[in-house]
């Protein structure tokens, strides 16, 4: 099949299941907001956070090796998944002994009270992604779609048991994800057949480990990137008198951003297959062609997302939580360099350049950090904002420049500066300017601008894989 055809229909796949389930963040935004107050979102979204801090640890990083060797032809699958399961409850034994050590995090009273669902959450969330990733290593890319849209109805589904019918507050709010992942990871178990490829008695060990040489150094890599993510809310939480309400905000916030992160994480989950699997002759015109195409694509997006911040707010949000949009155009910006050090990233795993991928993970994280204490003290929550974004840009010019030893992306600097420029202009516009007609009028003539600017690039891209799409095959001689 032609590398863009398959990219595409996989990209089409991965549209549908995954859609239902990352557009679930904005349909139950409004629900989240009438039923939780500020104080208790911002506390929720702090426990899923430390999880998510802890579930690379335990699981040893292990799900970016089992997409990364179960794609690879040299090796059974059936060692890719029984070493993968062997590293995740090992991972996890460990945790449970060591973690009288997490008692010692100084959390606030909510937060500490219901620690105790991180244990159950870690573990669901590493199986559900150990049955999924191996799914799609196995190209079942159909099946791993469908577990996307099931795994939606389910989350919504035990949401309204938790927090409307028994009113659980907070452990409502994580209980729900909980269930939604342990069912899931059944679910892929059964009847995907998984359990046909654990074989521990013929399993080949040194597979597990080269999967573990791979992924232990992406272990601090997913560290400091949760560093770069995450340390934020901390850091509003602890140096601000009203942290947990500002947190809260702050969280809702994010909820605009991520309709960049639904288109980007339908593209890359295709495109992780295709950047494995394709390595033959013409990679470098292939990658040049599809990062062209996937940043005019983010920011064309970005633009049209902080041109309607205060809307999506105003809809999604109840009242209370209007002021989250003047947190909304920094982190939007900061999401769209995040999904293009995410693309430049598949670069250091095709080649298998965990060190690379640490070491530029680091140097954000050092400077989101650093601009954090600098900022938030004066600038509050878009002093966090800023600190995301320009460690994500630091880390996209390392990166950009680094990885043309391993593939030659010919990007135009110029046109990354004027677009990155066009949103930073929207971001004061909507920020400074409070006449309404004024504001609408200037971020209406910026998103036009951006539109036009990118929308040729777009559309050639477009022309061109649909002309690989309708292109007739030649007969083999």
């Amino acid at each position: 099949m032609d590398k863009y055809k398959k990219l595409m229909s996989n990209t089409l796949i991965f549209a549908i299941g995954t859609f239902s389930s990352k557009f679930l963040s904005f349909l139950m935004l409004p629900y989240y907001t009438h039923v939780l107050e500020p104080s208790e979102l911002g506390n929720g979204d702090l426990l899923f956070q430390a999880a998510n801090f802890l579930i690379p640890v335990v699981s040893i990083g292990i799900s970016n090796a089992i997409i990364r060797y179960g794609l690879d032809k040299h090796y059974r699958k059936s060692d890719v998944f029984t070493g993968a399961i062997c590293a995740i409850f090992a991972g996890y034994l460990l945790f449970l002994f060591w973690s009288p050590l997490l008692n010692r995090i100084p959390f606030n009273e909510e937060v500490r009270s219901n620690f105790y669902l991180i244990y159950f959450y870690v573990l669901t969330s590493s199986l559900r992604s150990l049955c999924s990733q191996f799914v799609r290593a196995r190209q079942l890319v159909r099946f791993y779609a469908f577990d996307g849209m099931l795994s939606t109805v389910t989350v919504v589904l035990f949401n309204v048991i938790f927090l409307s019918v028994f009113k659980l507050g907070v452990p409502g709010y994580v209980l729900s994800t909980i269930c939604s992942d342990f069912l899931s990871a059944c679910f892929l178990f059964g009847m995907a057949g998984l359990r046909k490829y654990i074989n521990f008695a013929h399993m080949e060990w040194h597979v597990l480990g080269n999967m573990l040489r791979f992924s232990i150094p992406l272990i601090p890599t997913s560290i400091f990137w949760w560093i770069t993510n995450v340390s934020d809310r901390y850091m509003l939480t602890t140096m601000l008198e009203n942290g947990d309400s500002i947190n809260g905000l702050y969280g809702v916030s994010y909820k605009i951003p991520t309709m960049i992160n639904l288109v980007s994480s339908i593209f890359s989950d295709a495109w992780q297959m295709s950047a494995i699997t394709e390595n033959g002759p013409g990679r470098d015109k292939f990658y040049t062609k599809i990062f062209s195409a996937y940043s005019a694509l983010l920011f064309t997006t970005a633009s049209g997302l902080i041109l309607f911040a205060k809307l999506f707010i105003s809809i999604l949000a109840s009242e209370k939580y209007y002021q989250a949009w003047t947190f909304v155009p920094f982190l939007v910006i900061s999401v769209v360099f995040s999904c293009l050090v995410t693309f430049l990233g598949s670069i250091y795993m095709v080649e298998k350049k965990s060190g690379l991928t640490l070491a530029t993970t680091i140097l954000g994280a050092i400077i989101n950090v650093i601009l954090n204490i600098l900022l938030i003290p004066k600038y509050e929550a878009n002093g966090a904002a800023f600190a995301t974004f320009a460690s994500y840009l630091a880390v996209f010019l390392f990166r950009i420049i680094n990885t043309h030893h391993f593939v030659r992306i010919r990007w135009n600097p110029l046109k990354v500066l004027f677009n990155s420029s066009i949103l930073i202009a929207q971001a004061w516009v909507l920020l400074t300017i409070p006449v309404l007609w004024k504001w609408i009028l200037y971020e209406s003539l910026l998103c036009l601008l951006m539109i036009l600017f990118n929308m040729q690039h777009l559309l050639m891209n477009l022309q061109h894989v649909l002309a690989r799409h309708s292109r007739p095959r030649s007969q083999p001689h």
